[in-house]
């Protein structure tokens, strides 16, 4: 097995073995595991793991989500616009929106530890994944920067990330949304392994105790600069592909396809533990 690079601030590529060896063998899998954590993202081409495969080998690494996901395998759901095969599509026209998954959950649940990706169709325009480091993000940042973003507390809610989406949504709309609570996080996530990053995405409304305009341009400005094109990898699916990322320390977004499109992925995704904090 061989990682090679994709590029300075995120992503390698992992070639040189096969998916059915991978998912055999705990040793490789545990190197696997390490090159996520290392490079944020992790690609595998041509894979053409099976579902079942997908999540034997994601269970490797942690317990997994097995909300039901319109997919007949436990711990698959399935990504596509077409509400014939997921009847929750439209919610998924807020992953156009660079997001961290997990910021506002059900509960008390922490953010997702990883998430994998597997292309069954792609689409014929448009439909790249595109990946950014928040931990590059915050490292970018002045000494002045870092001391001005650490303590502040954002809050995150699924109003928010829809609003974006949806522009345009009924009242009805945003009553529903705002029907699921609210969370409230510290900007800057102090790891357990000592690593910082910062804590962005669709997801995040204001910054408490500064007024809403100050603090959602503060919010986009730090955005717009960790997902610059020099710190985003932006991947190109093609069937068989699949992609690995640290949920924890990576922003991703979907690039815009169209509802009528036959894109489908297969997500399988990995529980997370550690709070942001």
């Amino acid at each position: 097995m061989t990682i090679n690079r994709l590029s300075n601030t995120i992503g390698a590529e992992v070639v040189g073995v096969d998916a059915d060896v991978l998912v055999k063998d705990d040793d490789l899998a545990a190197e696997v595991l390490r090159a996520i954590g290392m490079h944020g993202v992790v690609v595998f081409r041509d894979f053409d793991i099976t579902p079942e495969m997908q999540v034997e080998l994601c269970s490797k690494w942690g317990d997994i989500d097995r909300t039901p996901g319109h997919h007949p395998v436990s711990g698959i759901y399935r990504v596509t616009l077409d509400v014939t095969k997921n009847v929750a599509a439209d919610y998924l026209h807020g992953t156009f929106h660079w997001h961290i998954d997990g910021c506002n959950g059900q509960g008390e649940e922490c953010p997702q530890m990883a998430t994998m990706l597997t292309a069954v169709a792609v689409a014929a325009e448009g439909g790249d994944t595109e990946f950014a480091s928040t931990y590059t993000a915050f490292e970018d940042l002045s000494e002045e920067e870092r001391m001005l973003v650490t303590g502040l507390r954002v809050v995150h809610s699924l109003e928010a990330s829809q609003r974006k989406a949806h522009p345009d949504a009924s009242t009805e709309d945003v009553a529903r949304w705002r029907a699921r609570p609210s969370s409230e996080h510290p900007l800057v996530w102090t790891h357990r392994d000592g690593r910082r990053s910062l804590v962005l995405g669709a997801s995040a409304d204001h910054v408490v105790g500064m007024d809403v305009e100050e603090g959602r341009n503060l919010l986009a400005d730090l955005l717009d600069r960790a997902t610059t094109p020099d710190r985003v990898y932006r991947h190109q699916w093609s069937v068989g592909d699949t992609v690995i990322w640290d949920n924890r320390g990576v922003l991703h977004r979907a690039g815009h396809y169209e509802s009528t499109s036959s894109r489908e992925m297969l997500r399988t995704t990995i529980l997370g533990d550690e709070p942001i904090q």
